[in-house]
């Protein structure tokens, strides 16, 4: 069993897909330090990269071409400055030349040196293989596995006993939900401050807190941003960003010149029903347009669905909860992660794994559980939320129009916050004692569904909405 921290769950990076954006980045550069590390890295005269699967028939829509051409110059996905990625691109395709690592300048053809093919490696829907022709003649090639919210693997895992050692030293070792209730049970304390234990076996208390403040001021900035650009979103299906508009309705009059002032404007504006559905769609679909933009967002599990999380939390800074501060930002994502965990250890959180119930269906139980402790709920209630809003989602296709992260995600990411809401309320009336469904039962019938899903519902833009809706209708 592998070891998996809240900051594994919760990566920041570039848009549009933690699976065919951010994994093939990350794959290009550790192909590049394992290359280094073998010395074989000056030896390499030409490079070439192969798309299978999922990857090769989304990865347009995806940019996934550009991902890997960013990884292999050497870019990195956490601080690179968005606005330079169309320059640095653009660089590459005229001059036909890579700076490869940044360091070794060779000839790259972006068209063709990035060959697409729709086979369907037999380990995971997200294959890519990676040739470096050397100097002597020989060929270098490693193939890599995008299996889902940034994770990259080798079909051999090799790091596979590393990880299970770092697993077992947790004081808290966890696979399922049950494992979890046990030990909250037998520590008397509540799901975050397990999950804090397990952390601080990997980094400290000032690393951790520095590390989820950096995670929430990405949220928040990219809450900020996608609530104040308007304008049409790339990729060529002319999708409105709606954000902009709904933000215009609905902001105050109160001045604010920063992100976290604007949170504090946001809690002076009316508050009714209506008005609170909109703010938390506002914020879902803000953050989703920013990804689709290749915009920096957090993985939360996916790109795909990073706008949920920081809706509810959002949410409950601002409307539930207007006194609310770090600790709670802090104890909402280490239970999210930690819920994102169990399901990707016991399910997948790969749309091309498992449809879209892998992506929104996860955040939206991961937001929803997160929210009921913060709302003061046991943690067998926490569990019982996140059991509610997966069970809601069971069964949700990824369909995507054209290949792009847009159509119907970035709505998705609204309704998923929507859900997450409603299933900590239900979850807060509930006796979990009485509860039919537990966690557990819930998270392998959500692999099972996967497992039994048409591949063509799979984000391969084979079924569903992808076919039933031309570009030319858009």
């Amino acid at each position: 069993m592998e070891c998996i921290s809240v900051f594994d769950m919760l990566k920041i990076g570039v848009g549009p897909s933690s699976s065919h954006t951010l994994g093939p980045w990350r794959a290009a550069e550790r192909w590049i330090t394992e290359l280094q590390e073998a010395n074989t890295f000056r030896n390499v005269q030409k490079i070439e990269v192969i798309l299978y699967g999922s990857l090769s028939l989304t990865g347009k829509g995806h940019a996934t071409d550009t991902a890997i051409v960013l990884g292999l110059l050497g870019k990195d996905p956490v601080t690179i400055p968005t606005k330079q990625i169309p320059e640095l691109i653009t660089v590459v395709k005229q001059h036909k030349k890579i700076l490869f690592g940044g360091e070794l300048e060779l000839a790259f053809d972006f068209d063709s040196d990035i060959i697409f093919k729709r086979t369907f490696l037999p380990f995971h829907a997200n294959g890519l293989e990676f040739k470096a022709y050397l100097k002597d003649g020989k060929i270098s090639s490693e193939t890599y596995y995008s299996i889902g919210g940034g994770f990259v693997v080798k079909e051999e895992r090799i790091n596979s006993k590393e990880n299970k050692a770092v697993f077992k030293s947790f004081p808290f070792p966890i696979k399922t939900g049950a494992e979890l209730l046990a030990f909250c049970t037998q520590e008397n304390k509540p799901i975050s401050a397990i999950v804090l234990e397990n952390e601080r076996s990997l980094q400290s208390d000032a690393e951790i807190d520095n590390g989820i403040k950096h995670v929430w001021d990405t949220m928040l900035e990219c809450m900020y941003t996608g609530s104040h650009t308007e304008g049409v979103l790339p990729g060529g299906l002319n999708v409105r960003r709606r954000a902009f508009d709904i933000h215009q309705k609905l902001k105050g009059e109160l001045p604010y010149s920063t992100p976290l002032d604007w949170l504090k404007t946001i809690r002076e504006t009316e508050v009714k029903f209506r008005q609170i559905l909109k703010w938390v769609s506002c914020f879902a679909l803000a953050v989703n347009e920013v990804n689709a933009s290749l915009g920096r967002v957090v993985t939360a599990p996916t790109n795909g669905s990073a706008g949920v999380i920081p809706a509810v939390l959002m949410y409950y800074l601002v409307i539930e909860n207007h006194d609310g501060d770090f600790d709670d930002i802090k104890r909402f994502l280490l239970v999210a992660g930690e819920i994102g965990s169990i399901f990707k250890k016991g399910a997948t959180i790969s749309a091309a794994m498992g449809g879209c119930q892998a992506e929104i269906g996860v955040s939206s139980a991961m937001a929803a559980g997160a929210l009921t402790e913060l709302m003061g709920g046991t943690p067998e209630q926490v569990l019982c939320a996140a059991e509610i809003a997966m069970e809601h989602h069971l069964g949700l296709t990824c369909d995507p129009i054209g290949g792009l992260v847009q159509v119907p995600c970035i709505e998705r990411n609204s309704m998923g916050a929507i859900k997450a809401i409603n299933a900590a309320e239900l979850a807060m009336d509930t006796d979990p004692a009485s509860a039919k469904v537990p966690l557990d039962k819930v998270v392998n019938t959500m692999w099972e569904t996967a497992k039994d899903m048409n591949s063509k519902y799979k984000e391969t833009s084979e079924g569903g909405l992808a076919v039933g809706v031309f570009l030319s209708d858009c």
